[in-house]
């Protein structure tokens, strides 16, 4: 029985699909079957995985308004054990579309959950907001990994995030939990970084993963090449910090 854990922060720039994607990626390589769900409306984890959201034909939003069933959508990419349930330009209306539909709350949990038994990891990546696409997400996964970027306003709507999934733990999803916190863009000549990885630190005791993502110039770059970092350039630190993390993933839960 595999492990669904979505990706999410409401803030935006903290790296939440550049780890959405290379965790997913890195889970593969490391031999374990791995699904990446994009359920951003941005759908740059589809495209950071080579693939063009505006000509996808089927996405996750027709998962999310009823319309398919997930498995009709799986795509096999060209990445080891890797599989993509892809976002496309209707994303964008799901959320207002959402609303009219009866027990909205649930969509994503009746239709992705039997996937489980397929795959080792399913990884679903949010969008940068806490409706109710965000909310589909966190009623269905088992944990969330919160990634925060090592800048001022580190913490910054993460007291709101977390009075969510507690919301969503009392409400739609007693298994929930955080499956740990990610330091993204992390320079240790900075005292900045420092001060914002102690904060982090005091905020979420016991979660926050040893492995940290460095800025690294090869990570940005790798999305507009359609490849995840570890196969554009696996010598790179990016590429080792996310295959370092993913092990930290794997150990977890074994």
């Amino acid at each position: 029985m595999g492990k669904i854990i979505s990706v999410a922060n409401q803030k935006g720039g903290v790296g939440k699909t550049t780890s959405s994607v290379n965790i997913a990626a890195s889970l593969g390589s490391l031999n374990k079957k791995t699904l990446l769900i994009d359920i951003d409306p941005q759908g740059n984890a589809t495209s950071g995985l080579g693939y063009n959201k505006r000509t996808i034909e089927k996405s996750s939003y027709h998962i999310l308004t009823n319309q398919e069933k997930a498995k009709d959508i799986i795509i096999k990419t060209e990445f080891k054990k890797l599989d993509l349930i892809p976002a496309n330009m209707d994303l964008a209306g799901a959320e207002i579309e959402l609303v009219d539909i009866p027990d909205r709350i649930n969509i994503m949990k009746k239709a992705i959950v039997s996937l489980k038994e397929e795959y080792d990891y399913i990884i679903i990546d949010c969008p940068p907001s806490l409706g109710l696409i965000t909310l589909n997400a966190l009623t269905v996964c088992d944990s969330v990994i919160v990634p925060i970027q090592c800048e001022y306003y580190a913490l910054e709507g993460l007291s709101q995030l977390m009075a969510t999934i507690r919301q969503v733990k009392s409400k739609y999803n007693s298994n929930i939990d955080i499956e740990g916190v990610l330091l993204t863009m992390f320079d240790g000549r900075l005292n900045l970084t420092m001060q914002v990885v102690d904060e982090v630190k005091k905020f979420f005791p016991n979660k926050v993963y040893k492995t940290v993502i460095p800025r690294n110039v090869r990570l940005s770059e790798a999305p507009s090449f359609g490849q995840p970092v570890i196969y554009f350039d696996k010598s790179s630190k990016g590429a080792k910090a996310y295959i370092d993390l993913s092990k930290e993933i794997i150990k977890k839960n074994k």
